[in-house]
């Protein structure tokens, strides 16, 4: 079965075709996506823009289009913080689906994490026991925690990175005291759910996803994305904390020389590096294993699942 998913992101739009079955693993055939930054076409303090929302829809008539030329049998399409948080994000989404006879579903804080731990979950399988997965979007933090394919504890903090480079920073590099600022307010958001999260008991292993936390261990020396999906990345406590500190004193010029940096996305991973290490630290985690699979993927595992099954 071929599969399309088109993922509205704060920072990204993103469309991946995978050819899969239930029980098999997801396949990509085909990835299109743009850099539309819905984070910042947002105006009157809360309303998505009229060209933010051109743009958008020109991107899901596009992906539709897209998805019928390479053959696909079943489109999904998912948005998350931008447009969840947006006043008119509602109209918006009602808008396109009348347009483009599609249908956008607007997954909330709590459906995110969750999907995104049971990407995580199969990735890593039964063997990582309580698992704890971390990811950093544009918009929002999730974090969840369980045994099972359902976490027993799950959060979104609107601490993305996106997010908190527009509200926080207004230099480049930023000042000393906006940085001390943001860390305190991070520290203090993600202190105080810790407790909810990891109140079943402590995780034996601990997992990131997105693309912060991808870049973050890129710098501190994981393998390129060249190396293919099976090879196994990481990041440490140690070498995220001497990294958060160095990326705040460097502007976005600079760190988009750094290895694996994008240019587009280089502003915004002061902030980023700011909640890894905030987040490592308060969970005591002396270690991060990379997952290549998020939230799309979860999406698409959760649809296969729901597929009638095979006997004989």
């Amino acid at each position: 079965m071929r599969l399309g998913v088109l993922d509205i992101g704060s920072n990204t739009v993103h469309l991946l075709v995978v050819d899969a079955h239930r029980g098999a693993r997801p396949i990509p055939a085909y990835s299109h996506k743009e850099e539309l930054r819905l984070s910042e076409h947002i105006e009157d303090g809360d309303h998505l823009s009229k060209r933010g929302i051109e743009r958008l829809g020109a991107f899901v008539a596009e992906a539709l289009q897209i998805a019928e030329d390479k053959g696909v049998e079943d489109f999904m399409a998912f948005a998350t913080s931008a447009v969840r948080e947006a006043a008119n994000g509602e109209d918006v989404v009602a808008r396109i689906n009348a347009s483009c006879g599609v249908d956008i579903k607007v997954l909330s804080g709590q459906e995110e994490a969750r999907l995104t731990f049971l990407a995580a979950r199969r990735w890593f399988g039964w063997s990582s026991g309580r698992l704890l997965t971390l990811d950093i979007g544009g918009g929002s933090l999730e974090i969840a925690a369980g045994m099972d394919e359902e976490p027993d504890g799950a959060a979104s903090l609107p601490l993305g990175a996106g997010r908190l480079t527009r509200d926080w920073f207004t230099a480049d590099p930023p000042s000393s005291d906006e940085v001390r600022k943001l860390r305190k307010h991070v520290r203090a958001e993600i202190a105080r759910r810790v407790g909810d999260v990891v109140k079943y008991g402590v995780p034996h292993a601990a997992v990131a996803t997105s693309k912060t936390f991808k870049q973050l261990a890129r710098i501190a020396g994981a393998p390129p994305s060249s190396d293919g999906p099976y090879v196994s990345r990481s990041l440490t406590r140690a070498a995220l904390a001497e990294w958060a500190v160095k990326l705040t004193k460097m502007g976005a010029a600079e760190r988009a020389g750094l290895p694996g940096v994008s240019e587009g996305r280089a502003a915004q991973l002061a902030a980023g590096a700011i909640v890894a290490d905030a987040t490592m630290d308060l969970f005591e985690i002396d270690r991060l294993d990379v997952c290549p699979w998020a939230l799309r993927e979860g999406v698409i595992l959760r649809r296969l699942d729901l597929l009638p099954g095979r006997l004989g």
